[in-house]
Order: C-alpha cells, then sequence, then structure tokens
C-alpha cells in the first residue's frame, strides 16, 4: 500500500506574520487560493490514484488553523466528506505553534485530521526574534505536547542556516522535535528574492551559507532523527521551475540534490569509521536499496574513501538497519 497527500495549497492564508526567510507564493507557486477550486483539486488527484493507494488530503501551504475560522470549517468539511465516502484515510495540515489550543485541536479531530505537522524552524528564542517568527520556543513545544496528547501524529518542519542559528542550536531544535514528533522536514534555508533575508544579504547582516556548509549542517541534523528513530520525511524544497527557472534565488548555496547529498555524506561518516585502518579491497554491507546512498552522489564517497584511505569498496546489501554499515569479514556473514 502506498501512502499519497492530495495537496491543497494555501499560500501564506493564515500568517500574519511574514518572517524574514519566507516568500510562500515563490515556494508553492501559488499566488491565490480559490475557494471554489479545492473541489476540482482533490476530484482530480483522487482519479489518480491506484487500488489500494493510502491517500490524505492535506492542506499545505499557509497556517491552516490562523485562517478564518469559517473558511477553516468549509475546508474541513470538504474533506471529511472525501473520508466519509471511503475516497481518502484521513486528512492533515501544516499550521504554527502559536495557532494550536484546545479549540483548535477538538475542531482538528472531529472532521477527521489524523496528521499536524508543524513549522518550528528552530528551538531557539534567539533565532526565532531574527527570523520575526513571532512565536517563542516555548509556545512550539507546548503546541507539540499538546498535538500528542491529543493523539494526533505530528511531523515537525525545521530549517537549517537561519541568521543566528548555529550548529549546536540547530542539533538542539531536532533534539527538541524527536520528545514528541513521529516524522520530520528538514529545510536548508533558501535566500529568495523579494524577501527581508535578502536585504539582509546585500547589506552584510546576513551572510549566506554555501551549498557544503548547509549540507553539513543539514546531514548532522538528519542524523539526530536517525538515532532517534523519527523518519525524515524531507530534506528540502520540492524541486521545480518556481526555485530554478525563474532567478527566484537571491544568494546562498540552494542545491537540488541536498537530500541525496546528506545521505552521501552521512554513509560517508559511518563507512569510513569502519576502513579508515584497512587496506586494498574492501567489502562493505549496506541495506537493502541503500547502495547508491552509500557509494555517494556520482560514486563520490567511493572516490574520496579511496584518495584518504587507499581502500577499494564492493558493497552488497544485507538486511541491516537504515543508515548502517559492517564490514563483511567482521559481522556481515
Amino acid at each position: 500500500m502506498r501512502h499519497k497527500n492530495i495537496p491543497v495549497f494555501i499560500p501564506h492564508l493564515g500568517c500574519p506574520n511574514d518572517c524574514v526567510f519566507c516568500n510562500q507564493r515563490k515556494i508553492t507557486e501559488h499566488t491565490e487560493f480559490r475557494e471554489e477550486d479545492v473541489k476540482t483539486t482533490i476530484d482530480g488527484a483522487i482519479r489518480t490514484l491506484n487500488d489500494g493507494d493510502d491517500a490524505e488530503i492535506a492542506f499545505f501551504g499557509g497556517s491552516f488553523t490562523g485562517i478564518d475560522r469559517s473558511l477553516m470549517i468549509r475546508l474541513l468539511r470538504l474533506g471529511y466528506s472525501y473520508i466519509e465516502k471511503g475516497a481518502v484515510s484521513a486528512l492533515r495540515c501544516s499550521t504554527r505553534p502559536d495557532y494550536i489550543d484546545g479549540e483548535i485541536i477538538a475542531c482538528l479531530k472531529k472532521y477527521g485530521v489524523k496528521t499536524v505537522e508543524l513549522g518550528i524552524q528552530s528551538t531557539d528564542d534567539r533565532v526565532l526574534r531574527e527570523c520575526r517568527r513571532g512565536h517563542t520556543a516555548a509556545q512550539s513545544l507546548a503546541a507539540m505536547k499538546m498535538i500528542k496528547e491529543a493523539g494526533f501524529s505530528l511531523v515537525g518542519q525545521m530549517m537549517t542556516g537561519l541568521p543566528g542559528a548555529s550548529p549546536e542550536s540547530e542539533i538542539k531544535t531536532a533534539e527538541d522535535i524527536c520528545g514528541y514528533a513521529d516524522g520530520a522536514r528538514i529545510y536548508p534555508i533558501v535566500v529568495f528574492r523579494e524577501t527581508e533575508l535578502a536585504f539582509m544579504a546585500e547589506n552584510g547582516a546576513y551572510v549566506p551559507y554555501t551549498a557544503e556548509e548547509l549540507i553539513r549542517r543539514t546531514a548532522d541534523v538528519k542524523r539526530v532523527f536517525i538515532e532517534h528513530g523519527v523518519p525524515t520525511i524531507r530534506v528540502g524544497l520540492q524541486a521545480n521551475e518556481g526555485l530554478t527557472g525563474g532567478g527566484e534565488i537571491a544568494c546562498g548555496g540552494y542545491d537540488e540534490a541536498v537530500g541525496e547529498k546528506c545521505d552521501s555524506l552521512i554513509y560517508y561518516d559511518i563507512i569510513s569509521a569502519l576502513v579508515r585502518d584497512k587496506k586494498g579491497g574492501v567489502t562493505v554491507c549496506v541495506p537493502r536499496g541503500h547502495t547508491s546512498r552509500a557509494a555517494g552522489h556520482n560514486r563520490s564517497n567511493r572516490k574520496k574513501l579511496y584518495e584518504e584511505y587507499g581502500v577499494n569498496i564492493k558493497f552488497i546489501e544485507k538486511d541491516i538497519p537504515p543508515y548502517t554499515a559492517e564490514l563483511l569479514s567482521e559481522q556481515c556473514t
């Protein structure tokens, strides 16, 4: 059974605070929202489902629980009608920590919402202030606790490379999310044009990161989620024409392959610890389906490990946990 989200984008609705990094319309490529189009969008997506697909209607793009309450209820009722017909199994939504309270929780439960994606971004109050998020770390922790106690599945969203952030604050944010979340999304910063962050970069108030720096910091964060058993649903924004084809990025190290390169770096660190004292040909066992990640983006790990340690690595796949590796001669028999 495949899980599929049917996304309904609500760009920037419900969000009164313009974060320095955010231009939601560029991220989603949706410049306006028309309520009358929502049913057509859902119906079209349902027609593409295969038998056995598990589908959820996902209200993404804005702060769903902060939009006009009557509009939110109408959208929830529409979504719930598809649950009643058996066309989808549940609803999900994305929102902000300061738009979660007891009334909202009860409303979401009533209309079949099973998963809440919470835009936490950072649990460092200094970072939140510099980014003008409009909420505190304490509000994020309280919202996560409330969502989990109400029985929802929680996905925590965070960012790397934000103004004022450090590798330590990013790792702390990931650890805080792991205390509650069932899944995570990691978004390395993208400096979009027509944002306050782009102006800050132009005037020296923010120094953009290179792609290599962002990949390292993002890989370190993903490793926290791996160690805590929290699946990372996505790393980086969806690649689309709005990001790469229209000159929407002002500066900095945006990399379309950030997710793949993070996995490559994680596996490089794991494998290098195994082979640094070896010579010649070495066989390394990796999880099934992970050979390309272990070999590295464009086989970069193979090349780098040979250059650094003089080892020629052969990979074989075994039934071992994701993001682990073993030497054949020692354990992988």
